[in-house]
C-alpha cells in the first residue's frame, strides 16, 4: 500500500512538472498569431551578403543580398545618443578593431569606423531600411546590454514608419516580451541554442538553462523559435514548433549541405557565405 501512494505520488508529480514546463514554454496560440507567410521558406543572407571585402552588416553587404533577392538578417543596438544602429558585436574589437563598446560612441562616429578594414561605416537602422525598401523581408535582431531595453523602443520609432515585411528576435526573454507590450501585431521570436553544448555563450547556466529550454516563452510568448542547426533534436524547441505550432528558423548555414539539410527540421533559415560566388 505504501509503494502504491509513493508511485502514485511521483507519477503525479512528473505529470505536473510536465504540465508545467509546457505552459512555460507555449509560444503565442496560432489564432492571435500575425501573418508569417512573408517569412516562410525563404533564405535570409546573416548580416547580409558580405565577403572579405564587404564587411558584414554593411549597406553594401545588404545591397548584395536585395540584388539576390534574399532576406537580410540583421542586428541593431543604441549608439551613445540613442541612434539605432546596425552592428552586431557590442564593442568594436572584432569588426574595426577599436577597445570600444558601441554604446560609447555617438551615431556620426560610428558611421566614420572603418568596418573590417574597408571604407563601410556602421549604418543607422533608417539608412538601412531606406536602401531595402521593402524588397526583400527582414529579421532583426535586438542585441541587449545587460538590461538595458532602450533599443526596443527608439527601434519602433523608425519601424513605425517601415511599409516593409519585418519581424523582431533576440536571445534576451525580457527584450521578446518587451516587443510582447510595445507591438503585439509584430511577429517576434526567440532565439535560443544548446549552449551548454555549443560554449559560445556567457556563463550564466541559470540563464542558459532557461534560454535554452523556452522557459520564459511564459513572458515574451514567442511567434517563432529560431534555433541553432547543430541541435534540432532539443526537446524544447521540438515541442514548442511540433506541439504549439512556432515556426521554426534555422541559424546558422554554411555550406549548401547544411542548408539541404535544415530544409527538413525548419521552415526558414539564416545562411551565411554560400551566396558570394553565386
Amino acid at each position: 500500500m505504501i509503494w502504491w501512494y509513493v508511485t502514485g505520488g511521483v507519477a503525479a508529480a512528473i505529470l505536473l512538472i510536465g504540465l508545467v514546463f509546457l505552459f512555460l514554454i507555449k509560444p503565442r496560440s496560432k489564432r492571435s498569431r500575425p501573418d508569417t507567410a512573408p517569412f516562410v521558406g525563404v533564405e535570409y543572407a546573416h548580416r547580409g551578403v558580405h565577403t572579405a571585402t564587404i564587411p558584414e552588416n554593411s549597406l553594401r553587404a545588404f545591397q548584395g543580398a536585395v540584388d539576390r533577392g534574399l532576406g537580410i538578417e540583421l542586428d541593431i543596438q543604441l549608439s551613445a545618443d540613442d541612434q539605432v544602429m546596425v552592428v552586431h558585436d557590442l564593442d568594436l574589437k572584432r569588426v574595426a578593431g577599436l577597445d570600444k563598446k558601441v554604446r560609447e560612441l555617438t551615431a556620426d562616429e560610428l558611421s566614420h569606423v572603418s568596418l573590417c578594414g574597408q571604407s563601410d561605416g556602421i549604418p543607422t537602422l533608417k539608412q538601412v531600411l531606406s536602401a531595402v525598401d521593402g524588397k526583400v523581408p527582414l529579421i532583426i535582431e535586438l542585441k541587449i546590454p545587460g538590461m538595458d531595453l532602450a533599443v526596443c523602443e527608439k527601434a519602433f520609432e523608425i519601424l513605425d514608419e517601415y511599409q516593409g515585411p519585418y519581424c523582431i528576435e533576440s536571445f534576451h526573454p525580457l527584450a521578446i516580451a518587451r516587443v510582447r507590450k510595445l507591438r503585439p501585431h509584430v511577429l517576434r521570436g526567440q532565439l535560443s541554442s544548446d549552449f551548454f553544448k555549443s560554449k559560445d555563450a556567457p556563463n550564466n547556466a541559470v540563464q542558459l538553462f532557461a534560454v535554452k529550454n523556452l522557459l520564459l516563452n511564459v513572458l515574451a510568448r514567442p511567434d517563432f523559435i529560431a534555433f541553432d542547426i547543430r541541435y534540432p533534436k532539443a526537446l524544447a524547441f521540438r515541442l514548442c514548433c511540433k506541439l504549439w505550432g512556432a515556426l521554426p528558423i534555422g541559424w546558422t548555414i554554411r555550406t549548401k549541405d547544411e542548408l539541404e539539410e535544415a530544409k527538413a527540421t525548419f521552415d526558414a533559415w539564416i545562411c551565411e557565405n554560400i551566396y558570394e560566388t553565386e
